[in-house]
């Protein structure tokens, strides 16, 4: 705990770019996790463009294709790897594990209890997840703390229980407006979907527009009354 606490200390007295920079140069498997919202956005350009010596820096980037998701999703994956001339890697679920989920219970079963929800949730995303983090020293994610009440108390580094590794939060204290500015100012490509009232996106069957005034992560799982959260930064 002592060195996280010292961990956490230098990190919130760095700039986003230096921080990045810092965990790459200090540990030996660094990871980021992007799901190509506006918060991953910012971080995946502070990796690409951020390094003094203008080379990408050495952070592992990999994404989760559920296959439920946006094809606006589809189309910024490869506007952006084309902008940063930047590969990354794509996690899948388990066929098998989808292909008994549709057999048993249908397409849409998410759709009818929040245990089908996280049942759902888990062979999309978190069995993925943590075939992507296997090894990991630090994971690197998007969150902010205004996203959800969930995230309001997360600090800028934390250990991760769960997946036995480091998650380090560099965005934790941005503001959604902070997030706004860092996009139009770098011209980082974002998805079309935010100006049309989707803040948070998910998956396209639980992801809606919010209406002004809603909370940004409305949106997401909208028929259930719920934390709001797919079990990846799951409260403690």
């Amino acid at each position: 705990m002592a060195d996280l606490l010292a961990l956490k200390q230098t990190l919130e007295s760095l700039s986003l770019g230096e921080a990045l920079q810092y965990v790459a140069e200090n540990y030996q498997n660094v990871v980021f996790s992007t799901s190509f919202g506006q918060e991953d956005q910012v971080i995946t350009d502070a990796i690409y463009k951020n390094n003094p010596s203008n080379a990408a820096l050495n952070i592992r980037v990999f994404t989760l294709d559920t296959g439920r998701l946006f094809q606006e999703t589809y189309d910024l994956m490869d506007a952006t790897r084309a902008k940063y001339n930047q590969s990354f890697e794509t996690y899948f679920p388990n066929t098998a594990k989808v292909e008994a989920l549709a057999k048993e219970k249908g397409f849409n079963s998410f759709y009818f209890s929040v245990e089908n929800r996280k049942e759902c949730c888990f062979i999309r995303k978190i069995e993925p997840l943590k075939r992507a983090l296997a090894g990991a020293q630090v994971w690197i994610t998007g969150l902010r703390a205004e996203q959800s009440e969930n995230r309001s108390d997360m600090p800028i580094v934390e250990w991760d229980e769960a997946n036995q590794v480091i998650k380090f939060n560099p965005l934790i204290h941005w503001t959604y407006e902070e997030v706004l500015e860092y996009i139009k100012a770098n011209r980082v490509p974002d998805s079309p979907l935010h100006r049309k009232g989707f803040i948070s996106i998910g998956c396209a069957p639980c992801t809606r527009a919010i209406s002004e005034g809603e909370h940004p992560r409305a949106g997401r799982w909208w028929w259930e009354a719920s934390q709001k959260e797919c079990g990846l930064h799951a409260a403690k």
